[in-house]
């Protein structure tokens, strides 16, 4: 079955970013763009859509105008565009079928609700079988590119100008093959570096503090990074292009992920599949991840 990279857009600043990065994406991958728009029936028509218009020719429209702005960028890639009528969870769902990978807009909204009721974007990140990334407005080809001196990211001159690196955020105590090979293939094909992160937290047993039980932080570090290095030693046989660079500290994922960012194309972090009381949702790294970074993000679901 042939296998899409597939980009919901809804008219937004942000779906806009979404389509073209999802374009240079299915280029990468040398697969066809799939371009979906999902529009619902309403007895009034909302604010947004203009006078003389019906929702279905405004839907088509804002469809028609993403898939030429597409078009015209990428002029030789297969794009198919879908307009589907439903809910726009659902319909970019029931896309994820012969799907690689679902790419999405983001509005790095904050709080509580967003994290329990969440957006388009984080509903459909927590329900999807496949990885999701999401792009925030005004990313760029050039954003994926090093800074030089003196002067923003721009698109390089040449193709051999790497990338920024690929950043992955890893727990150790739970790897996940399918979230490593994820970002190790997305290093590959942006022909990036691959930076990953993993952090750890030193809890006190019985009011006694477990650096001195262990011989001290410096110990307890080295442990922590010689356990990285042995879990990524497969990847890096199979990948043996990918340069890795492993940077192990104490303190929060999100955090570390987060100022990583600033320097990184991509940004990839994992989500359990697992259901709680209220409801699926993304757990609290990729939530703060999703919110607060700039750059795009790559949720990769995992059991």
């Amino acid at each position: 079955m042939l296998r899409h990279v597939t980009a919901g857009v809804d008219g937004s600043v942000e779906s806009l970013a979404t389509a073209h990065w999802a374009a240079r994406e299915a280029v990468r991958r040398g697969a066809p763009l799939r371009v979906v728009h999902a529009w619902k029936w309403h007895p009034r028509p909302p604010a947004s859509v203009p006078m003389g218009n019906s929702e279905h020719e405004w839907a088509q429209q804002t469809l028609n105008q993403v898939v030429d702005s597409v078009r015209a960028q990428h002029p030789d890639l297969g794009i198919d565009a879908r307009l589907v009528s439903g809910s726009p969870v659902e319909a970019l769902l029931a896309s994820t079928d012969d799907t690689e990978l679902l790419v999405l807009g983001s509005r790095g909204l904050g709080g509580l609700a967003g994290f329990l009721v969440g957006s388009v974007s984080q509903r459909v990140v927590a329900r999807s079988v496949r990885p999701v990334v999401l792009v925030r407005a005004g990313r760029a080809a050039a954003d994926e590119y090093p800074t030089t001196p003196g002067r923003a990211s721009s698109v390089p001159e040449t193709p051999a100008t790497p990338y920024r690196d690929v950043v992955l955020g890893l727990d150790i105590r739970h790897p996940c093959d399918e979230l490593i090979e994820f970002a190790f293939e997305a290093a590959r094909l942006h022909g990036a570096a691959l930076r990953v992160i993993h952090t750890f937290s030193v809890p006190s047993a019985e009011g006694t503090d477990l650096h001195s039980v262990t011989g001290g932080g410096a110990e307890v570090l080295a442990v922590q990074e010689r356990a990285l290095v042995a879990t990524l030693r497969p990847w890096c046989a199979k990948y043996p292009e990918v340069s890795v660079t492993e940077t192990v500290s104490e303190g929060r994922p999100a955090g570390a992920l987060v100022h990583a960012s600033s320097e990184a194309c991509l940004v990839v972090v994992g989500r359990r599949i697992r259901e709680s009381r209220v409801g699926t949702h993304i757990g609290p790294v990729a939530h703060a991840v999703l919110h607060h970074v700039a750059c795009p993000v790559a949720v990769v679901p995992h059991v």
